[in-house]
């Protein structure tokens, strides 16, 4: 009797996954844009440790009422279970590696500095989308905005070469999941 040694089915298609990944990581590298470099550059690095988020939150806080002071819990709180599952689990667990940004082709004038975390998934998208999305749980009118904010934030992440599409891609499903179990747990306290 011969014994097979294929692989397992689900091994091709992440494969493939990965290929797709890096392919549409080369096409964003490759595409000129040196108007959006520099903005999106600064909006990448001011979404370090969530502060796009918190100064939304004391805007939300001071201008909103009780309703603003609640859609700003229910935001942070949801970025610090996105933050914290993301960070000490997802990335733990996957152990993607980063981007090869000079071997995959980003141009220099887009660098930020690159984590020594895992890539996958992306912290800051999980935390702009939990944000996005923990507010819009209390307060739908400003998660709108919020919404398009974490897109870009995604983006720049992309953009400045420190994540592939996939992990924002899953970043933003882990902050949507985040914001989800937060604001019922913020409902069950209430």
């Amino acid at each position: 009797m011969v014994e097979r040694t294929a692989s397992p089915w689900w091994r091709g298609l992440l494969a493939h996954a990965d290929a797709l990944d890096v392919a549409a990581y080369q096409a964003v590298a490759r595409t000129g844009s040196p108007a959006l470099d520099g903005p999106l550059r600064l909006l990448s690095t001011a979404a370090n440790h969530s502060k796009i988020s918190m100064g939304v939150a004391v805007v939300l806080a001071a201008t909103g009422g009780q309703r603003g002071r609640r859609a700003a819990v229910a935001g942070l709180a949801s970025v610090a279970v996105a933050s914290s599952t993301a960070n000490l689990g997802g990335k733990l667990a996957v152990r993607r590696r980063r981007p090869d940004r000079a071997t995959l082709g980003v141009a220099a004038g887009r660098h930020v500095h690159m984590p020594t975390s895992a890539s996958f998934p992306s912290g800051h998208t999980a935390s702009a989308f939990a944000f996005a999305s923990g507010v819009g749980h209390v307060w739908p009118e400003p998660a709108v905005p919020l919404v398009g904010l974490a897109c870009v934030v995604a983006y720049s992440r992309v953009h400045t070469g420190v994540h592939y599409p996939g992990d924002v891609l899953g970043g933003a499903l882990w902050g949507l999941a985040s914001a989800a179990l937060a604001t019922r747990a913020l409902h069950r306290l209430a």
